[in-house]
């Protein structure tokens, strides 16, 4: 009978949440709710000078933003806890002592000096460098020797020196390892906290997973944890490798490609939803030309069939495209919820708004939204309506303004202006095309001199709205500035 189809994602909390981390999540809870099976996570924090309570909740939080719930696992519970590796501790003693019962591990009493002389003899020969297997059939006597001055021994698993490790990998076919190639490694330190590669076969044999699909970095911790898998009696489960995610300049994703975290997207004001589908097309290709995708189709269409070897290129540029989709399906209010943190980080308003005032911003936020391709770009966009207009500096634009039909039409708009009762976006726009007409200009000779004379630039969204929401004595205000 066929097991519950059953992935895990099982950070180490260890640092902010990394994007490649969010993709690894996304593949495995993507596979999970399309085979309608179990997604369940679990904290790896084993690595205990490293590991923080801040980055196991940065983890979770993360991925509930992202909207990853799990079915099983830390907060979450079920039948195979604990799920935080430190508390699972006594677990592994016991499978560690049941292999040291059966002979197929050992202690190694060797120093960190003669494991050194033993590798460089072997580097110096060509060979790989593996353990020599000095202790792996000491007397008692010779290990009561090694006891005796206080060396504190390491646990090694006895590996099969003839044949291979091999398995079918849902992303790269058929791997193979030479066993000769892996030599006896270290599954329990001298503390007496197992080694990764250990405690991760132990926690998926426990926790009765099936499919481990992980980061391409691990494709050669698979032929050790295969060595496990069979010393200890356990089924050994489907590996899938997914590429790594590379910087634009096709190395390693880092810091100097810009933000790496989740954490940081969500700062910057991006939307889970846009995070997900984006990072769904990172090495998974879907059918057709479609781009975007709801969580919906995401979940019928995904498959590890059509995920790629090959490595994965972050592009931010194609990121935002995909988000300002997202942003432009915001209705007014959403997208004020979203920008308003913002906007208020940056001083321009503080809280508690009036209503006048929020219907106002409200306004303001979704004029501006054609020019947000996230969140935090509001400030830039928006400073314009807060900020005094600093002087022009380009010559060209410089000589628009210059121009004697550009200060008659600002003046003449300016006059208008004054004399209206209502100001509101149709009465500005008969005010402006009305002047056009008694002057006799048009299109391009009265816009850019006006707009530059508001905004300092020659382009932008409608010039009045802009004017309306700018309000009267403000748009008065910078046209007559102009002149001067």
């Amino acid at each position: 009978m066929e097991k519950p189809f059953k992935v895990r994602f099982a950070p180490s909390p260890t640092g902010p949440f990394h994007i490649g981390g969010a993709r690894s999540a996304l593949f495995n809870w993507l596979l999970a709710r399309h085979k309608k099976g179990t997604f369940l996570v679990r904290i790896e924090d084993t690595d205990l000078a490293r590991s923080t309570k801040e980055s196991e909740e940065n983890i979770k939080s993360a991925l509930q933003w992202l909207g990853m719930n799990w079915d099983e696992g830390i907060d979450v519970g079920g039948e195979n806890g604990p799920y935080r590796q430190t508390e699972r501790l006594e677990i592994y003693q016991n499978e560690i002592e049941r292999l040291l019962s059966e002979d197929k591990a050992y202690y190694c009493y060797c120093s960190a000096e003669e494991l050194e002389k033993s590798r460089n003899e072997q580097l110096k020969e060509g060979k790989t460098p593996i353990y020599d297997g000095h202790c792996s059939h000491l007397t008692v006597e010779e290990a009561q020797a090694y006891e005796k001055e206080g060396r504190k021994p390491v646990i090694r698993l006895r590996v099969p020196t003839e044949g291979t490790f091999a398995f079918d990998d849902m992303v790269r076919g058929h791997v193979e390892f030479q066993c000769a190639g892996v030599g006896d490694f270290i599954i329990m330190k001298s503390d007496h906290i197992p080694v990764y590669n250990f405690a991760v076969v132990v926690d998926d044999a426990y926790m009765k997973i099936t499919h481990v699909i992980r980061a391409e970095e691990h494709l050669s911790n698979t032929p050790r944890q295969i060595a496990i898998y069979q010393a200890l009696g356990y089924d050994i489960p489907v590996f899938g490798h997914i590429s790594l995610i590379l910087g634009s300049d096709h190395k390693k994703m880092s810091k100097r490609h810009g933000a790496t975290s989740v954490d940081e997207y969500k700062k910057m004001g991006y939307l889970p939803d846009a995070i997900v589908n984006y990072l769904a097309l990172l090495g998974w290709s879907p059918k057709g030309e479609q781009e975007i995708f709801s969580r919906e189709e995401l979940i019928e269409q995904f498959s590890m069939k059509r995920v790629s070897a090959n490595d994965a290129v972050f592009d931010i540029e194609k990121l935002n495209w995909i988000n300002f989709q997202y942003m432009k399906k915001l209705s007014p209010e959403e997208l004020l919820e979203l920008t308003l943190p913002f906007i208020v980080h940056a001083g321009y308003i503080s809280l508690p708004l009036s209503k006048e005032k929020e219907d106002w911003l409200k306004e303001v936020v979704w004029y501006l939204r054609e020019r947000l391709y996230y969140g935090s770009q509001v400030v830039e966009q928006i400073k314009m309506f807060f900020e005094e207009l600093p002087p022009l500096t380009d010559d060209a634009y410089i000589e628009i303004l210059k121009q004697e039909t550009s200060k008659q039409f600002i003046s003449a708009f300016a006059e208008r202006l004054e004399q209206l009762d209502t100001f509101d976006e149709v009465a500005v726009k008969n005010c402006f095309t009305e002047l056009m007409k008694e002057i006799g200009i048009k299109g391009k000779a009265a816009f850019e001199p006006v707009r530059l004379a508001l905004t300092g630039e020659t382009h932008g969204p409608g010039l009045y709205t802009m004017i309306a929401l700018f309000g009267k004595e403000k748009t008065i205000h910078l046209l007559k500035q102009s002149l001067l």
